[in-house]
């Protein structure tokens, strides 16, 4: 299938209605689709939030803030699809649970579109792996340690893949008690970054 045909069929998706009215939020589906076929760099993410949910645009939070912070490029850049393609582990947001916490990504999701969403996006020459379910799904049995020994490991998967922990807020004791990451992994990823755009 071609970009078009896929995204026209994701934007139809309703495979999770059922699963979604039975969460705490009570959402309908609304798969977020940001990809073209010319992009070169792949963000391999978690899945949409409330806030992408209701935007119908990725990382349009704190979490895309800092994202974009440790990648050093541009909103402008960052929302380029035919630069950038966000392909998130489940393309909806999955509901809250009673504690009004996310929920993970539906596996049915993953199982469904990700194989021909990614062979439709033949050009991507560097994917960033957003936390442990992209992880998990992309590397296989070495993705399996926990994020910080996949992001420790850096260097094993550079340069054309870049593990890389959640930007989310829950993550900044994280990124006290993990100096390195600032100091050798996003020097590195801006560096790998620009060749690919060049």
């Amino acid at each position: 299938m071609t970009v078009s045909q896929v995204t026209e069929e994701l934007r139809r998706c309703t495979l999770c209605a059922e699963r979604f009215a039975a969460t705490a939020s009570g959402h309908s589906p609304r798969p977020v689709t940001w990809f073209d076929p010319a992009a070169r760099i792949l963000i391999a993410g978690q899945a949409p939030g409330m806030r992408v949910h209701l935007s119908g645009k990725p990382f349009t939070d704190p979490s895309g803030d800092r994202l974009r912070d440790w990648m050093g490029v541009s909103d402008t850049l960052f929302y380029d699809r035919s630069k950038v393609a966000i392909v998130p582990m489940a393309f909806c947001f999955p509901g809250y649970d009673a504690r009004k916490s996310d929920l993970p990504p539906p596996k049915i999701c993953a199982k469904t579109w990700r194989a021909p969403v990614l062979e439709a996006l033949s050009e991507i020459r560097l994917t960033l792996l957003i936390g442990a379910y992209a992880q998990r799904w992309h590397l296989g049995d070495r993705g399996k340690g926990g994020v910080t020994k996949t992001v420790q490991h850096w260097r094993d998967f550079a340069p054309e893949v870049f593990p890389l922990p959640h930007p989310s807020w829950r993550n900044t004791a994280w990124l006290r008690k993990n100096p390195w990451f600032e100091a050798e992994v996003l020097p590195a990823l801006r560096t790998r970054l620009a060749e690919v755009l060049a």
